[in-house]
C-alpha cells in the first residue's frame, strides 16, 4: 500500500489548512503524525472503522478542538483528511500520513500501530 499525502503549506497563525492522504490499497486505521527537528514523531489524530460506514476518531490533546480528521472510503478510494484550524506556530512540523493494515485491540495512537507511511508534507505556521 502506498500513501500519497498533500496539502501542506505556509499559513499565518489563526489560519487553516487541510491535509489529504490517499491510500492505493485497502487499510484499516489511518492517521497523522508530525515531527519537528530534534523531537520524536508525535501522534496527531487517527480514524478507525467502527461499522459498515462509521468511524471513530482519536486526537492528541494538543489538537483537540482545533483539528478534525475524516475519511472517505469506498470501493474505489480510501482517503483521509486532516482539517486544521486555529493553527499556531507550535503546529509547525512535517506531517506524515500513516495506515494500519489490519484490526488491532490497541488504540491507533502510537506509531508502532501503523504499517505504512506516506512522504511528509510540511506545514509552517508564521506568527
Amino acid at each position: 500500500v502506498q500513501l500519497q499525502a498533500s496539502g501542506g503549506g505556509l499559513v499565518q497563525a489563526g489560519g487553516s489548512l487541510r491535509l489529504s492522504c490517499a491510500a492505493s490499497g485497502r487499510t484499516f486505521s489511518m492517521g497523522w503524525f508530525r515531527r519537528t527537528p530534534g523531537k520524536e514523531r508525535e501522534f496527531v489524530a487517527s480514524i478507525t472503522p467502527k461499522g459498515v460506514a462509521t468511524f471513530y476518531a482519536y486526537y492528541a490533546d494538543s489538537v483537540k478542538g482545533r483539528f478534525t480528521i475524516s475519511r472517505d472510503r469506498d470501493n474505489a478510494k480510501d482517503t483521509v483528511y486532516l482539517q486544521m484550524s486555529s493553527l499556531q506556530p507550535e503546529d509547525t512540523a512535517t506531517y506524515y500520513c500513516a495506515a494500519a493494515a489490519r484490526y488491532s485491540n490497541d488504540r491507533p495512537t502510537t506509531s508502532s500501530r501503523f504499517d505504512y507511511w506516506g512522504q511528509g508534507t510540511q506545514v509552517t505556521v508564521s506568527s
